[in-house]
């Protein structure tokens, strides 16, 4: 715990038997409370990885759910076994558990209730191997969101990020996609229930074992990002009633 409040990590997998260690290892146990693995219908060991490593909270899907749809779950069972602040972290290391305490105390202290470890900050994202495409895309998206949205954020594409309880519980995220866009609702809806988010700088690692999705899905995403800027204005100017922003049931 940390300021009296439940730290609970969750890590979306797929096929992670390779690097689900490695993260593991590397996270805070000193105010870590829980971790929950959700395993996508991997087609390697990640359970058993899993399984061996200790974790408590294992969900293994028997159907592939994709990325959207693995985070429901893995959002779903941290407020059931009573978590304070939820931290989603992907485990084929790309990303630092170093982060876990500095993203922690600024939920922890009522700073801020929303923590994204940003790429793009401190020139993260080429240092570390993002290719030059996917950091232009990055780039304008993140901008063209900014804009429609209202916002300053570096970037809205990280997988590293950091809830209150009281955050999840106040959009219905179980509404949004279960693709890669699902990321994307879900900022929309908490700046849209009036929330901020804060950001701090974080190194990224692009390897082989490290999950990317190729060309074609990022174009598909891409689109989908561009979707939901647009409903978010629209929705705010009163245009349109969207369902993106009902209130969980």
């Amino acid at each position: 715990m940390l300021n009296g409040k439940k730290i609970v990590i969750v890590l979306p997998a797929y096929n992670a038997a390779l690097t689900l260690e490695r993260t593991y290892s590397e996270i805070p146990f000193d105010i870590v409370d829980d971790v929950v693995l959700v395993d996508d219908n991997s087609r390697d060991d990640t359970v058993l990885v899993g399984q061996a490593l200790g974790i408590k909270h294992i969900i293994k899907h028997e159907v592939n759910k994709g990325y959207g749809g693995n985070q429901k779950s893995c959002y779903k069972k941290a407020l059931e076994i009573g978590a304070d602040i939820v931290i989603m972290l992907h485990p084929d290391y790309q990303y630092t558990p170093k982060l876990i305490h500095a993203m922690s105390s600024i939920i922890a202290m009522d700073v801020y209730h929303v923590v994204l470890a940003s790429r793009i900050l401190g020139k993260g994202a080429l240092k570390g191997g993002m290719p030059m495409y996917k950091y232009i895309a990055n780039r304008f998206l993140t901008l063209f969101e900014n804009i429609l949205i209202g916002q300053k954020l570096s970037e809205y594409h990280t997988g590293y990020r950091a809830f209150s309880a009281e955050v999840l519980r106040s959009i219905d995220f179980t509404y949004n996609s279960d693709d890669f866009v699902f990321d994307n609702e879900m900022i929309s809806q908490i700046f849209m229930n009036g929330y901020d988010i804060a950001e701090v700088t974080c190194p990224t690692k692009y390897f082989e074992e490290a999950s990317s999705i190729n060309f074609s899905r990022s174009m598909k995403y891409g689109r989908g990002v561009l979707r939901v800027s647009l409903i978010h204005r629209f929705h705010k100017w009163g245009w349109i009633k969207s369902k993106l922003y009902q209130k969980p049931q």
